[in-house]
């Protein structure tokens, strides 16, 4: 049997489509379709926090120019965009990053949910990604074979200390990134816990592994919204609503500051 993917050291090998392709048509209607000038992109997962996004800033109308919505803020000198509504898990996470960089995004940061791995850390906390286990598809596609994909760490550095400022627990660590949210079993969590992961989400590996490749800076920070540890389901929780826009708070300012200090090829 062949390891994953299927082609050997297929992350090597020039791919048949480009992302220029798809910003190429876009430009065929709009010819003004351009992200370089923003900050950056703030991804969304939840569509309740892009409805509350929406409510908070002042924003552009609706455009058209990738998978998803796509909305650009002018809110107290920031400029960025915020995406939403592309639906959920790696792939989807990977299509729109690769979009938004053909477009000219340098910087995205991805705002989510996640189940925690550790005693102590529950539903109202933030964990925002230093790396993310690979045990999702899309980053094998990307990267060479390995266990972990990486973020940007200055922007990751930007967005743990615009968090400080917020009345919300933050903690930075590795988090497990799995395409099987209900196959994640008692041997897994207890392993991967013993390891100080932190918490699991579905699209992490594969955005990190996406801007490793476009030379995109990407962040991404995670609001603990149920427990894997002494089993504990998602349930409505103002403290996780609470962290939520926080975090997309945290994120649209961290941008900002982001886009003040130039990244150098080690950042991205």
């Amino acid at each position: 049997m062949n390891g994953f993917p299927l082609h050997p050291g297929k992350h090597a090998l020039p791919a048949v489509p480009d992302p220029a392709e798809h910003a190429a048509y876009v430009r065929t209607t709009d010819p003004e379709a351009d992200l370089s000038t923003l900050d950056g992109v703030v991804l969304l997962y939840q569509g309740r926090l892009l409805e509350h996004a929406l409510r908070t800033y002042r924003t552009c109308p609706r455009l058209g120019w990738v998978r998803g919505g796509l909305h650009v803020v002018e809110d107290q000198g920031r400029r960025f965009a915020l995406c939403g509504g592309f639906g959920l898990g790696a792939p989807a996470a990977g299509l729109v990053v690769e979009q938004l960089a053909a477009l000219g995004t340098r910087r995205i940061i991805t705002v989510g949910t996640a189940a925690s791995l550790q005693q102590g850390l529950g539903p109202g906390a933030l964990v925002v990604g230093t790396s993310a286990l690979r045990d999702e598809g899309l980053s094998h596609h990307y990267l060479p074979p390995g266990r972990t994909a990486l973020p940007s760490p200055a922007l990751t550095q930007h967005l743990t200390e615009v968090l400080a400022s917020y009345d919300v627990p933050v903690t930075r660590g590795p988090i497990w990134t799995t395409d099987a949210p209900y196959r994640e079993t008692t041997t897994e969590v207890s392993r991967y816990g013993a390891d100080g992961i932190l918490a699991a989400d579905m699209e992490a590996a594969a955005v990190f592994a996406v801007g490793h490749c476009r030379m995109v800076a990407v962040a991404t920070v995670l609001a603990l919204a149920d427990s894997l540890v002494d089993r504990r389901p998602r349930h409505h929780s103002p403290d996780t609503e609470h962290a939520l826009r926080a975090a997309l708070a945290g994120a649209a300012q961290a941008l900002h500051t982001s886009a003040s200090s130039p990244l150098t090829s080690s950042e991205h």
